[in-house]
C-alpha cells in the first residue's frame, strides 16, 4: 500500500510560551491515538512549533484504512437453528441486522456455550477522506491551560487561529475550523517576512519558513540561542549562566532568535546574587553573565525575536529597562533592611492567610509548635534552630522586595537573615521550607528545613480540610495535593520515622479554634487524602496496584514502615512458594467469611495430625515473624510465612473445617483466624491478583 506524508500546521496569534511544549506533546498523542483507532498505518510522527504555529508531520501514512473483519455474536445455537439445522426467525433477524446472508452464519464456542456468529468484512476508506473529517477534531481537542473565543467564531483555542496548512501527499486536506479554511499557504516571520509562502510538502515547508526568518524546529532554535549566547558572553570575557527553565521559555517566545549583550552599572552588583539574577530573569527574561569564577559581571544577554537594523539602539533600550528594574530592587532592598525580621513577624498579624484560618502570624505560631513536635521525634537537639527558623520563615512576606517579586519569597528571607547574622542553619531553613515546590523539585538539604517544610504544609492541609476547603477533581486552589506529595517525599527520601496520624492529630490541636468540622472526620479524610496521594506516587514509580492496595488496606501510619512492607511484598511475589501461600490465605479467608466470632485456640482439641502440625508450625512462625516485624525485616517475615506452606497444604487436603462438632469446628476456625491475623500484620493477601 502506498505511503504518503501528512503535514498539518496551525497558524495563530502568539501562544504563551508555557503552553506550546505541552500542546505539541498533546497533539502528537492525539494523532497517534486517532490514527490507530481509524486503522490507518503510520510511522515517523513528529511535532514542531513556535509561538505562532503548531506543526505535526507524519512521514509514512497509508493512503487507505486497513480492511476490518467484524465478528458479532448473536443468539445461542439452540435459538438460532431448529433440530434439523434450519435457521429460525432469530437467526434470520440477526443476519439481517448484520447485513450478511443467513447461510454465512457460523457456530462459535463461547464461555456461555455455542452461539451463532456473523462475520462481515468492512473495506477501508481513503485516508484523505477520513482526515478531512477528523483533523478539525484534532485541532480543537488540544487541551490548553486557558483557551479563548474571538470575534463571532464559535470555537475556542489558546489564541485566534489565522491559517491552517493541511497536506496529505501534497494534496490539500479540505476542512474548516471556525472561519478558517485549510490550504497550502503558510506565513513567515510577523515582522521580517510576513507574506504568504506556498507549501508542497514538509521539505518545502521547512525551506520556505527558514527563508522567511522562521526556525520551526525547537531543537534547532534552542541550539541557535545557546550558540549566540556563548558568542555574546565571550565578547565581554564572560559566560552566560545557564538556566534551563528560562532557556526553554525564551525558546518558545521567538521564531528567529538573536542574542544581544548589554551592560548595567556595576553598583547593582551589591544586591544579593539571587535578587539580582531574579530581577533580570523574572520580568525581563535576561540571562546573567559571570566570569570564570562564577562571579556576576555587570552584563546580561537578552534574546530578540528580530534581526535588528541597529543592534546598539535595541541594546540601549534593554539596558534602560533593566536599569529601572534594578533601581527598584535596590530601593526595596535598602528600605527593607530598615526593619528587622523579628519586627516583620509582628506585621504578619495584618496579613490574612485565609479568611477562616486567620492571619499568617497565626499560621506561623501554629506550625512552629507542630515543627517542635516533629523535632522531638527526629532530633531534639535541633529545637533551637527549628524554633527560630519557623518563627522567621514567613517574615519576608511583608517586605517590599517580595511585594515586587513574589517568587522571591524564601530567598529574600534567607538573604535578610544572613545580613542579620542569623545562624547558617536557620537562614537555609527559611528558604528551604518552601521545598519541594513542584513535582520533581529538590528537597530541603537539612533536617531543620525538612521539619519546617513538613509542619507548614501539614498546617495548610489540615486547616483547609478543617474548614471545608477540600480539593475536588478539578480545583485545588491551595495546592494541597502538591503539598501532601512534598511531605511524603521528605519522609520517605530522608527516612524519617514518626506517626502520620500523630502528626495530623497534633496539627488538629493547634487548629482547634479554627475547626468548623468534626475533628475525627477531618482526621480520617486527611489520612485518606494522604493514602491516595501515596498510592499514586507509587503507581507513578510503576509499583503494582494490587501490592500497594494489599499493604495500604491494613496499615497506613509510619510511611517508612509501610514502604518497607510494600517493597518486601513486591519482591516476595517472585519466590517459588509464595503464590501457594497467597492461595492458602484466600482459602482461609473464604472459610472464615460469615462464621461467628472465634474463640481462643484450644490445642488439646486438635486431634488430626495435619491440624496438630499446622498449629505447631504456626506457634513457631508467630514467634519468629513477630521478631522480624519488630526489627522491620519484612523480607525475613515473609520468608518465614512461606515455611508454613507444607503444613497449610496438608491441613486443607486432610482436614474438614466445617464439621458438625461445634467445639472442634470453632477450634479449627480459631486457628485459621490467628494465621490470618498473622499474615495481616503485613498485608491483606486476598487483594493480590
Amino acid at each position: 500500500m502506498k505511503m504518503k506524508e501528512l503535514l498539518l500546521e496551525i497558524g495563530t496569534e502568539e501562544i504563551p510560551a508555557g503552553f506550546v511544549p505541552q500542546a505539541l506533546k498533546d497533539l502528537e498523542i492525539l494523532a497517534k491515538r486517532e490514527l490507530e483507532a481509524k486503522r490507518i498505518d503510520f510511522s515517523g510522527i513528529r511535532t514542531l512549533g513556535t509561538p505562532r504555529r503548531l506543526v505535526l508531520v507524519i512521514q509514512s501514512v497509508s493512503e487507505k484504512q486497513r480492511d476490518e473483519e467484524i465478528r458479532k455474536i448473536g443468539p445461542s445455537k439452540q435459538a438460532a437453528f431448529d433440530a434439523k439445522g434450519n435457521p429460525t426467525k432469530a437467526a434470520i433477524g440477526f443476519a439481517k441486522s448484520q447485513s450478511v446472508p443467513v447461510e454465512s452464519l457460523t457456530i462459535v464456542q463461547t464461555e456461555k456455550g455455542e452461539y451463532a456468529c456473523a462475520v462481515r468484512k468492512e473495506s477501508g476508506k481513503p485516508t484523505l477522506e477520513i482526515l478531512s473529517s477528523v483533523l478539525p477534531g484534532w485541532i480543537l481537542s488540544i487541551p490548553f491551560q486557558k483557551s479563548m473565543r474571538w470575534a463571532d467564531v464559535p470555537i475556542r483555542f489558546a489564541r485566534p487561529i489565522h491559517w491552517i496548512v493541511a497536506l496529505f501527499g501534497g494534496e490539500i486536506v479540505s476542512f474548516e475550523v471556525g472561519n478558517i479554511r485549510s490550504g497550502k499557504m503558510t506565513y513567515g516571520h510577523r515582522f521580517m517576512h510576513p507574506g504568504p509562502i506556498p507549501v508542497k510538502d514538509f521539505e518545502s515547508y521547512l525551506r520556505g519558513t527558514r527563508e522567511a526568518s522562521v526556525i520551526v524546529d525547537p531543537v534547532e532554535r534552542k541550539k541557535k540561542i545557546e550558540d549566540e549566547m556563548i558568542r555574546e558572553g565571550a565578547r565581554v570575557s564572560g559566560k552566560v549562566l545557564r538556566d534551563e527553565e528560562l532557556l526553554n521559555e525564551v525558546n518558545f517566545l521567538v521564531e528567529y532568535p538573536v542574542a544581544l549583550c548589554g551592560a548595567f552599572d556595576s553598583k547593582f552588583l551589591s544586591l544579593p546574587r539571587e535578587i539580582l539574577v531574579h530581577s533580570m530573569k523574572e520580568h525581563q527574561r535576561y540571562f546573567p553573565v559571570a566570569d570564570d569564577h562564577g562571579q556576576l559581571l555587570p552584563h546580561f544577554v537578552c534574546i530578540s525575536n528580530i534581526q535588528p537594523k541597529n543592534r546598539e539602539v535595541v541594546v540601549k533600550g534593554n539596558e534602560k529597562v533593566l536599569k529601572a528594574r534594578l533601581s527598584d530592587a535596590v530601593f526595596f532592598f535598602e528600605d527593607d533592611l530598615k526593619i528587622s525580621l523579628d519586627k516583620r513577624v509582628e506585621q504578619l498579624k495584618r496579613v490574612v492567610f485565609q479568611a477562616k484560618l486567620g492571619t499568617s502570624y497565626e499560621k506561623v505560631m501554629r506550625f512552629k509548635q507542630l515543627a517542635l513536635w516533629i523535632t522531638e521525634r527526629i532530633d531534639p537537639g535541633l529545637r533551637e534552630i527549628v524554633e527560630r527558623a519557623s518563627h522567621l520563615c514567613k517574615a519576608d512576606l511583608v517586605t517590599g522586595m517580595v511585594g515586587e517579586f513574589p517568587k522571591l519569597q524564601g530567598i529574600v528571607g534567607r538573604e535578610y537573615a544572613r545580613i542579620s547574622k542569623e545562624r547558617p542553619e536557620v537562614t537555609e531553613a527559611i528558604y528551604e521550607h518552601y521545598l519541594p515546590g513542584f513535582a520533581g523539585d529538590r528537597l530541603p538539604s537539612s533536617p531543620a528545613g525538612d521539619i519546617v517544610s513538613v509542619a507548614d504544609k501539614m498546617d495548610t492541609i489540615v486547616g483547609c480540610f478543617g474548614v471545608g476547603l477540600v480539593p475536588t477533581g478539578t480545583a485545588d486552589p491551595f495546592g494541597l495535593r502538591r503539598q501532601a506529595l512534598g511531605i511524603i517525599r521528605i519522609i520517605l527520601e530522608k527516612r524519617y520515622s514518626f506517626s502520620l496520624r500523630g502528626l495530623v492529630e497534633e496539627s488538629e490541636k493547634q487548629l482547634k479554634e479554627k475547626m468548623e468540622r468534626p475533628v475525627e472526620q477531618v482526621r480520617d479524610e486527611v489520612l485518606d487524602f494522604f493514602r491516595v496521594r501515596y498510592q499514586n506516587f507509587l503507581l507513578d514509580k510503576e509499583y503494582p496496584f494490587d501490592v500497594t492496595d494489599a499493604v495500604l488496606s491494613v496499615s497506613f501510619d509510619e510511611l517508612l514502615d509501610v514502604q518497607g512492607k510494600i517493597d518486601a511484598l513486591r519482591k516476595a511475589r517472585e519466590w517459588k512458594d509464595f503464590e501457594s501461600i497467597v492461595i492458602a490465605f484466600k482459602r482461609a479467608m473464604n472459610i472464615l467469611k460469615g462464621s461467628p466470632p472465634k474463640r481462643e485456640i484450644n490445642p488439646p482439641l486438635f486431634t488430626e495430625p495435619a491440624e496438630q502440625n499446622l498449629y505447631q508450625s504456626f506457634v513457631k512462625a508467630k514467634e519468629k515473624i513477630g521478631l522480624h516485624l519488630s526489627e522491620r525485616d519484612y523480607p525475613a517475615a515473609l520468608m518465614e510465612m512461606t515455611q508454613m506452606k507444607r503444613p497449610i497444604d496438608e491441613f486443607f487436603d486432610g482436614v474438614m473445617v466445617m464439621v458438625e462438632d461445634e467445639a472442634i469446628r470453632n477450634n479449627r476456625l480459631a486457628l485459621l483466624d490467628e494465621i490470618g491475623k498473622l499474615f495481616l500484620r503485613i498485608a491483606d493477601f486476598s487483594k493480590l491478583t
